[in-house]
């Protein structure tokens, strides 16, 4: 027999088209609230943030009685969580991923009520996304790299996340024939699966084509090629991403903690500050909701106040002529 939990995991997989990435987070957020719920296990309540051992098939016998999980026990985990540090976002995701089980065992008439949906979402604290200037991030892109298929594979992969700003787990899963270079586009699978093109610039098909022509032929068929491949020949992995970025910006004076996703908030915030339209570049990041792009506001805000002072006639020195 299927568990609760089990065909939870398949419908994220199989009728949501969920990556394998939030797959894993699901579960590994589902299993450390197992852990919280064992009132005989409390060494596993006091390292909850420690992963579990064994992250597939755990039997329907081992799952609680998720009809008996209140809000009041809901709150509790997440109060312990907030105890062990843990960042407010990341506390509200993991009550996020509660509601979605919830919802579903409702839905499949495994509950009666989302018991999840009674307990209000920790309030965020706003922190402003980490950038680079243009100064900066032109500095980073002209980085000479290096002569061999590793060096040139790290500067394509720096060109590709500032040129199109997509995510880390995007960038790793793309393929040759995603790439149409005499369109200057490129085909991405956001989350959730869903596809869409966005502009790629000269220079990073530039650096695709120095590195394409450096790599040795692989067993690949053409078409399902990955377009960044690690030293055995496999798909690179999200790691060693996130370790190139920061070697590279590792060179930078003063620049702040660079990851993939700094490179991403980069290319968005440059976008607005040269003009570019809000909604456009929620097209273009694949922000389903407008609402998440709009942060973006906040920290071009220093050079909106700027253009003010030095543009209108009463803004100087808060005096009117």
């Amino acid at each position: 027999m299927v568990s609760p939990k089990q065909s939870f995991i398949e419908y994220l997989r199989v009728e949501r088209g969920s990556s394998i990435h939030t797959v894993r987070n699901y579960r590994s957020d589902l299993e450390q609230f197992e852990r919280f719920l064992k009132p005989s296990d409390q060494r596993s309540r006091a390292r909850l943030n420690s992963p579990p051992q064994d992250q597939g098939k755990s039997t329907p016998e081992s799952e609680p009685e998720w009809g008996q999980v209140d809000p009041l026990t809901i709150r509790a985990y997440l109060a312990r969580l907030q105890q062990n540090g843990i960042r407010k976002s990341s506390i509200a995701r993991k009550l996020a991923v509660l509601r979605s089980f919830f919802r579903f065992l409702q839905r499949e008439g495994l509950l009666k009520t989302n018991t999840a949906r009674l307990v209000a979402t920790p309030k965020q604290e706003e922190r402003l996304p980490a950038f680079l200037s243009v100064d900066d991030a032109l500095a980073l892109m002209d980085v000479p790299p290096g002569k061999n298929e590793t060096g040139l594979r790290d500067r394509a992969i720096l060109e590709i996340l500032y040129s199109t700003g997509i995510r880390l787990s995007e960038l790793v899963m793309l393929d040759v024939h995603d790439l149409n270079p005499g369109e200057g586009l490129v085909r991405v699978q956001g989350k959730g699966r869903k596809e869409r093109i966005v502009p790629i610039g000269s220079k990073a098909l530039a650096a695709v084509e120095a590195y394409l022509a450096a790599v040795p032929f692989r067993t690949y068929h053409e078409e399902h090629r990955p377009l960044f491949l690690n030293r055995s020949g496999k798909r690179l992995n999200g790691r060693t991403v996130a370790r190139t970025v920061a070697r590279a910006a590792s060179g930078l004076p003063k620049a702040p903690r660079i990851t993939p996703h700094a490179l991403r908030h980069s290319y968005a915030t440059h976008l607005l500050e040269g003009g570019a339209d809000l909604r456009a570049i929620q097209e273009l990041l694949g922000h389903a909701q407008l609402s998440t792009t709009q942060r973006y506001t906040h920290v071009t805000m220093d050079k909106l106040i700027e253009v003010y002072d030095r543009a209108h006639p009463r803004a100087k020195n808060g005096k009117g002529r």
